[in-house]
This record gives C-alpha cells, structure tokens and sequence, in this order.
C-alpha cells in the first residue's frame, strides 16, 4: 500500500503563493500519472493539474499560467506551484497518484484558502 503525505495548505491573501507538496512511500517512477485535483465547497471535485510519467503535463483552465505541477524524483515528491491566488481558489487539495495497473492512491487533502 502507497502512503501519499500532503502539506503546504493554509491560508493566504488574494496574489498570494503556496507551494503544495505529495511525498509518496514508493518511488515516482512506479506510476504513470501524477495529478492534483481540488473539491471547492458545493462543486464536484475537479482536476487541477497533471504530469505523466513521459513528462506531459495539463492544466484546467482556471489555473493555467498560473499553477505549475512538478516532481522531485530523489524526494519522491509531488509539488503544486499556486501563485496569484484567488478568492475562488480556495478549497482542499489532493494528490492523486496512479499506477500502471490500474492502482490509484489519493492523499488526505490540504485546505488553501485565498481571502483578503
């Protein structure tokens, strides 16, 4: 079993950065998909942004220019870069890591609220 361990939420004024991270209990290269999604209240939970194993990444639109995923592989690390932040940003983030056969490992979450 995969462990996913999240950090770097809290709380920040609109423009602001964090910077979300996902340390996983195996190494990168075991999976194939490495995703951030985020629940805002009353809305469905939707991806963020994604980075697969041969390095292409996507980003939801709301989020482009903006949000910028990427791996430290000697860490085993999933980071999110969120700058300029937005009131309509706020909600609990989670990684999701999947693997090659079908395994997929979500992390517990971590709350980003954006106000002034």
């Amino acid at each position: 079993q995969v462990q996913l361990v999240e950090s770097g939420g809290g709380l920040v004024q609109p423009g602001g950065s964090l910077r979300l991270s996902c340390v996983a209990s195996r190494t990168l290269f075991s999976f194939k998909f490495m995703g951030w999604y985020r629940q805002r209240p009353e809305k469905q939970r939707e991806l963020v942004a994604s980075l697969t194993s041969a390095g292409t990444t996507n980003y939801a639109d709301s989020v482009k220019g903006r949000f910028t995923i990427s791996r430290d592989n000697a860490k085993n690390t999933v980071y999110l870069q969120m700058n300029s932040l937005r009131p309509e940003d706020t909600a609990v983030y989670y990684c999701d890591l999947r693997g090659p056969m079908g395994d997929d490992y979500w992390g517990q979450g971590t709350q980003v609220t954006v106000t002034s």
